[in-house]
């Protein structure tokens, strides 16, 4: 194995993660929690907490108290389980899917524009290595 690569990759993964989320301070971004919780809710559909947890692989502390914040802001609302009545179930609302719709957006723009001077095959190519990077992080650390 190459070391040199491997310093390499390590490297810009961290850069890259710090970037991130200077970037999504500075830009008004939901935090990532909060944007992964209500992107799953909007794809999915209402779900518990321990569900929640399970589908986005965090901790259930982590989904309850982003899921509480959420609700403070009336970006998703909770109702009992239909089946059990004993615990809940997180849905989004209409102001949680425009403020995911916003985010989402200032994504894309904040994204093209730093962007612009690479070439389509520059853009593609780099997706087509995170989407790698991201199935095999997955891939390795399944349980």
């Amino acid at each position: 194995m190459d070391k040199d690569a491997i310093k390499l990759i390590e490297n810009e993964i961290s850069l890259f993660i710090r970037r991130i989320v200077i970037s999504e301070k500075q830009n008004r971004m939901l935090e990532r929690s909060a944007y992964v919780l209500l992107r799953q809710l909007s794809v999915e559909g209402p779900a518990g907490v321990k569900s929640l947890s399970e589908q986005l692989d965090l901790d259930i502390s982590t989904v309850s108290r982003q899921a509480a914040a959420l609700e403070q802001k009336k970006y998703i609302d909770k109702f009992p389980n239909p089946k059990d009545g004993r615990s809940y179930f997180y849905r989004i609302t209409d102001s949680g899917i425009k403020e995911l719709d916003d985010n989402r957006q200032r994504r894309y723009k904040r994204l093209s524009d730093l962007l612009t001077e690479w070439t389509e095959d520059e853009k593609q190519t780099f997706g087509h290595l995170l989407k790698k990077y991201n199935q095999t992080v997955f891939e390795k650390t399944k349980p």
